[in-house]
């Protein structure tokens, strides 16, 4: 999820605590403090608006204690003062109560423990230097002033004071984020389980879900990509994001489609890569954004949302989407077929057009993301394994909705357009000595050999030939690329393998997730299952939050998932990808007017139910139940 100016993955940074509400976020450190020198700070669509933030009693930083996230935008820091003179311990309470919404409050609220009234002098130093979310991240933002103020305190004996910090955003939301948040968990399905661990996965997932969401360039509810660093638009995190989402609300899906097509390219412009019907990856709000794209605040350099956009939308027409609202988005579903005819000949490839521009422009977007089994970097122009898959989704899902509205022109085009991009791809991007397919062509239109998770996309797409996907489920679970908890990025005997790299042996959930669902459609059942339950093991180690990425180190020899230093946290499609879990291991497939559950639950997990599923306007119960086989029911709410 790398951002369009930058050259690899998120920016080094210590331990850190990030609140989030929509497009405004605070990063802090673990303490509270906001220091300007470190990626702190409040920010507001991109841009920070508090640059320093730190506490004094007595002119004597505190003494932390812990941290307790309440909410994603809500967090209580405590700590203690410093001892007195005569004392051995302190007795004097710091707590406080940070909270964001229509910009950020902090409560400090002094406790006294003893039976002595105590004075002191509160020292709070502030500084502001709206600098831009780029400067801030790249540690390039340039030194301020402060301004600071001394509050003399006198704390009652067993008794408290306590001082509120307000900084206001007159344009920010009117609804509190605690609102918002609670309407979202009141309108999505409700859950049940015997597996206490996927439970409470699934809770968090939920709440960060809600939490990621932001407003489009004409209001709709998306999803941003992650916290801290990308709360924005993302085309390729949105869209996947909201698909692995549909089971919670498919209005997040609606809301992306309408958001994307806003701003799909309209004519050539080699500053931002725009071309005439390429769907963003993504859109902006700070001024360094609008100085390195000429003015404008989104960036075009992807191969894969345009491809993805189509499929969506099909998705979404599958789970029962109005026929005017699928009416509506057609244009712009079309405008996107034409710009992957005009860039797929027959494959859709890639090529960097700006400096400033991403080299690669896949999901692995880090500079040293696609290479060779031997190591060497791929040459560009490249043609993406997993974007063909996806461009083979759009064909069929395009063929599917013109058949529902009787437009059989456009779907026998669109049928013939995949069946050919699929025999082109099961031809030339397949590796028969090996065993898998090429990550990509490159350049010289040669196979890019590497063995990587990328085949697992190829799998749900269903672009892989029915004869080759045995040996794809294979290489995809087999020890090289398979961990104990996920499918590496790259294989462990590639030339680039580094397990705590970004993309080139590292775990990503949401890649894995993927890979999981591509496995059951083929019916491996056992590896999609085996899958699946790595990953919750994962979750479960990780308290519930899958993080963006873990190292592919082997669970044999680290029994516990080992962390990514730098991991977005909360991520969106991290968050969302236990959502795709359970919908893989549920088979939970609507094709209106149908629905089909064809459970492979593991034991643990039953009985199951799931309460107001949304589908087609109505609300389904779904509840599976043990027994020697698992029985399912469906049955709509009234």
């Amino acid at each position: 999820m790398t951002a369009w100016n930058t050259s690899a993955g998120p920016p080094p940074s210590s331990a850190a605590t990030t609140l989030v509400d929509g497009t405004t976020f605070c990063r802090s450190d673990t303490d509270g403090e906001i220091h300007p020198d470190q990626p702190h700070g409040l920010f507001v669509a991109d841009t920070r608006v508090l640059s320093t933030l730190r506490i004094t009693i007595d002119g004597h930083p505190v003494e932390p204690l812990g941290v307790t996230i309440d909410e994603p935008f809500a967090a209580t820091f405590t700590g203690r003062a410093r001892p007195r003179d005569g004392q051995a311990d302190s007795t004097l309470l710091v707590v406080r109560r940070r909270v964001l919404g229509a910009g950020m409050t902090e409560d400090i609220v002094l406790r006294n423990l003893s039976g002595d009234q105590v004075d002191v002098a509160v020292g709070v130093v502030m500084g502001a230097d709206f600098a831009d979310l780029f400067e801030v991240k790249d540690r390039r933002a340039a030194a301020h002033p402060t301004s600071s103020v001394e509050v003399l305190a006198v704390v009652p004996a067993r008794g408290q004071w306590s001082l509120r910090l307000n900084l206001n955003d007159a344009d920010g939301p009117v609804s509190s984020p605690a609102g918002r948040l609670a309407a979202w968990r009141a309108m999505i399905p409700r859950i049940t389980t015997a597996d206490h661990g996927l439970a409470a996965t699934l809770r968090t997932s939920a709440t960060d879900l809600g939490a990621l969401q932001i407003h489009g360039p004409t209001g709709e509810r998306v999803v941003a990509a992650g916290a801290p660093w990308f709360m924005a638009l993302f085309g390729r995190d949105s869209l996947l994001t909201s698909w692995m989402a549909l089971p919670l609300d498919q209005g997040l899906a609606l809301g992306t489609l309408r958001a994307l097509a806003a701003r799909q390219g309209t004519k050539v412009d080699p500053v931002t890569e725009e071309q005439p019907g390429r769907v963003p990856h993504e859109v902006r709000l700070g001024r360094e954004a609008a100085r390195h794209l000429g003015g404008g605040t989104a960036y075009y350099g992807t191969a894969d949302a345009t491809p993805l956009f189509v499929a969506l939308l099909g998705e979404l027409h599958r789970w029962g989407l109005p026929e005017a609202e699928l009416t509506d988005l057609l244009p712009a579903a079309d405008r996107a077929l034409r710009w992957m005819a005009d860039n797929g000949d027959p494959f859709i490839e890639y090529e960097r057009a700006t400096d400033n521009g991403l080299v690669n422009q896949g999901w692995k977007d880090s500079f040293d993301g696609v290479n060779h089994a031997d190591g060497r970097l791929a040459v560009p122009p490249i043609a993406l394994a997993e974007v063909q898959g996806y461009a083979y989704a759009a064909y069929t899902a395009r063929a599917r909705i013109a058949t529902s509205l009787g437009d059989t022109a456009t779907a026998a085009d669109c049928t013939a357009k995949a069946e050919r991009l699929k025999a082109a791809f099961n031809e030339r991007f397949w590796l028969p000595d090996k065993g898998w397919f090429a990550i990509g062509l490159d350049a010289d239109k040669r196979p890019i050999d590497a063995l990587t998770s990328n085949i697992g996309h190829c799998l749900w797409s269903g672009i892989v030939a029915d004869d080759k996907a045995a040996a794809v489920a294979d290489a995809l679970t087999g020890p090289r690329l398979w961990t104990g908890f996920g499918i590496r990025t790259l294989a462990d005997d590639m030339g680039a393998y580094n397990p705590m790299s970004y993309h080139n042996g590292s775990v990503w959930p949401h890649d894995s997730a993927i890979a999981a669902a591509g496995l059951l459609r083929y019916g491996f059942v056992d590896q999609a299952t085996m899958v699946a339950e790595g990953l919750l093991a994962a979750a479960d180690h990780f308290g519930g939050r899958l993080p963006e990425l873990f190292c592919g180190f082997d669970r044999a020899e680290f029994p516990a998932p080992v962390p990514y230093p730098t991991s977005c946290s909360p991520q969106a499609w991290s968050a969302a990808a236990p959502l795709l879990l359970l919908r893989t291991l549920l088979r939970l497939e609507p094709d209106l007017p149908s629905v089909r559950v064809d459970p492979v639950l593991p034991a643990r997990m039953l009985p199951l139910r799931i309460e107001g599923l949304p589908v087609a306007g109505t609300r389904l119960t779904i509840e599976v139940e043990d027994g020697r086989r698992q029985l399912s029911r469906i049955r709509t709410d009234r």
